[in-house]
């Protein structure tokens, strides 16, 4: 699918697409622990910062790729299920919203969706944990339903299609590199939610907000 130019800097919103791991729940953290230690089981010794800054927001057939082409050997070939099995239990005990998200849902105006890398039932294990999921349900698109992950537009447009509003007419809400390039390749507005430290490679269109509360100084999405 082509990428559009981004040329949307102040365009009116009508719509707010979420990124979910990172942006709105805290599930980046807890599925990289699950990662490190099934990692160690298999002798390959990896810290918790180094994934999480190898992996945030990418897709899962690519992390299996480059922790191969790192270790020099090959991963068993059940890898993605049993950690996908694995992390579900921990997601459950230990999960919790990102700062401000349920004030921010609660608080929209405009209609807003979610349009995430994972699989649908673990979007929905992470949704429902942290209450969030009476606000997203009927709304929420998933890489795996187009095969096409971030940084690849296509996801994004998916959902802006799907909804019935422009391109330009979007905002995008993201944590991660390739979810920031997705969005600018989109042609929508991009907010880069790094609440730590301002990753250097993102896209000089993106604008960084520290918080979610931040949002309601940028757009109008509270009415």
């Amino acid at each position: 699918m082509t990428a559009l130019v981004n040329d949307t800097a102040n365009a009116p919103v009508d719509l707010v697409i979420f990124d979910c791991d990172g942006t709105l729940v805290d599930s980046e953290t807890v599925a990289t622990d699950v990662m490190v230690e099934y990692l160690a089981e298999l002798d390959m010794q990896l810290s918790a910062d180094e994934a999480l800054s190898r992996f945030k927001g990418g897709r899962m057939a690519d992390c299996v790729a480059e922790l191969e082409e790192m270790f020099g050997r090959s991963l068993p070939v059940d890898f993605t299920k049993v950690l996908r099995d694995r992390i579900s239990p921990v997601l459950h005990q230990r999960l919790q919203p990102i700062e401000g998200a349920l004030e921010l849902v609660k608080s929209l105006k405009v209609p807003f969706c979610m349009a995430s890398n994972g699989p649908l039932h673990q979007i929905k294990v992470s949704l429902s944990v942290t209450g969030l999921w009476p606000y997203f349900e009927g709304r929420i698109f998933s890489a795996y339903e187009v095969n096409s992950w971030k940084p690849a537009p296509d996801l994004f447009l998916h959902a802006a299609r799907t909804m019935g509003v422009e391109p330009s007419r979007c905002a995008v809400v993201e944590d991660s590199l390739p979810g920031v390039q997705a969005g600018v390749a989109a042609g929508m507005q991009v907010f880069a939610l790094q609440p730590e430290q301002v990753e250097a490679q993102l896209p000089k269109q993106a604008k960084i907000i520290s918080r979610l509360s931040e949002l309601h100084d940028h757009i109008n999405i509270a009415g």
